[in-house]
């Protein structure tokens, strides 16, 4: 009898697991009748490749500026440099939310924006003039954080600042941090558009690891995470019973861009929500129009005008995030506030028509 049971499980095991795997491919829908395979050729056409298309060339410029820079260290060749970093950082935000395929593989992320950078690391790596920057090790210390300290944190002004690259170790650091950058951001880009790019739309499905549900988890975890959290939340104290942690705002060292990245983040954010094709005002198939099929166009709307809410809510901070922290921090947890209404229309209410579960490499601490 238990090996009548064990098999009949495992033919319902198998049966699952086909069906599973032919879900991932060879249906467009959910079951629902929306066609995904638009979906996905939109995101990838229209937004996740010319993102990171001009991420490259920002960074890029970038790369070029900091040739100059590091051959000649000037007042002048600082603030271009500097103008370069801002640019690409600035794009940065439209790519962050899309953890697939070989940004996932590299952890292009974590080796692109962790902050707050730790100056003790960066540091200890210049004085001894030998590191691996692929090493985990090196993850706070690499990337457009530690590049912010480089050029605005490692002396007092800017002409103590551009003394300290008569150094050549100084010189060495800036440039292999600025030249990892841009190769990882080639990496993924030559990888989207040589090969993944086609699977990408292939996988059409609803499972785990068909492209929807991957970029639905990575969009909701990223908004709720790295947007919410760690550019509002934790620098004021949220998560800390009151502490509050101005050092953890990003761009802390340039002092005048946090308020900025979080505009970019934000925007990113929500343009991809509606569809909207990057750098441009043209829409195509999105949440929206996922929403809007199922007859949900009620909380589209609702999403929506809470995003608009929060970016309300956050102009009336100062440019400087950790200024902000220090003076009027009540100004952050507010802007804190309205941010997390969308997390529930879009964790909760979203997925939930969407169909789509959250997945085991979502990272939620702090409750919805």
């Amino acid at each position: 009898m238990l090996k009548k049971i064990a098999g009949l499980s495992f033919v319902f095991a198998l049966v699952l697991a086909c069906s599973s795997s032919d879900d991932d491919s060879s249906s467009s829908s959910n079951g629902d009748g929306f066609d995904r395979s638009t979906l996905l050729v939109n995101w990838a056409d229209n937004i996740i490749i010319p993102a990171y298309t001009d991420l490259e060339a920002k960074l890029s410029t970038l790369k070029t500026d900091k040739d100059v820079f590091v051959a000649t260290p000037n007042q002048a060749n600082l603030e271009t440099l500097r103008a370069s970093w801002l640019e690409a950082y600035k794009v940065y935000q439209s790519v962050d939310m899309f953890y697939v395929g070989k940004a996932e593989e590299i952890q292009y992320n974590l080796q692109m924006n962790i902050y707050p950078t730790t100056v003790a690391d960066i540091e200890n790596n210049i004085s001894i003039g030998s590191y691996d920057l692929t090493s985990v090790n090196n993850q706070d210390a690499v990337g457009f954080p530690a590049v912010d300290y480089l050029l605005y944190g490692v002396a007092a002004d800017d002409a103590s600042i551009v003394a300290k690259y008569a150094d050549v170790n100084y010189q060495n650091y800036l440039s292999d941090v600025i030249n990892r950058m841009q190769l990882l951001t080639e990496t993924v880009l030559n990888d989207w558009t040589s090969n993944y790019r086609d699977s990408f739309v292939a996988q059409t499905g609803n499972s785990s690891t068909s492209s929807v549900n991957k970029i639905v988890n990575d969009y909701v975890n990223y908004y709720e995470r790295d947007l919410r959290k760690a550019k509002i939340g934790t620098p004021a104290g949220v998560f800390s019973a009151g502490a509050t942690f101005s050092d953890k705002v990003e761009g802390f060292y340039s002092k005048i861009y946090s308020k900025v990245l979080l505009d970019e983040a934000l925007n990113a954010t929500q343009d991809f929500f509606n569809g909207e094709a990057y750098n441009s005002t043209s829409t195509g198939t999105s949440f929206v129009s996922y929403l809007s099929f199922l007859g949900r166009t009620d909380l589209s709307e609702t999403i929506n005008t809470r995003f608009n809410n929060a970016r309300t809510t956050f102009q009336n901070l100062d440019a400087n995030l950790a200024s902000q922290v220090e003076t009027d921090n009540t100004k952050m947890t507010q802007t804190y506030d309205a941010l997390q209404l969308a997390v529930v229309s879009l964790k909760v209410d979203m997925m939930g028509a969407f169909q789509i579960s959250l997945d085991s490499g979502y990272q939620d601490n702090d409750g919805d």
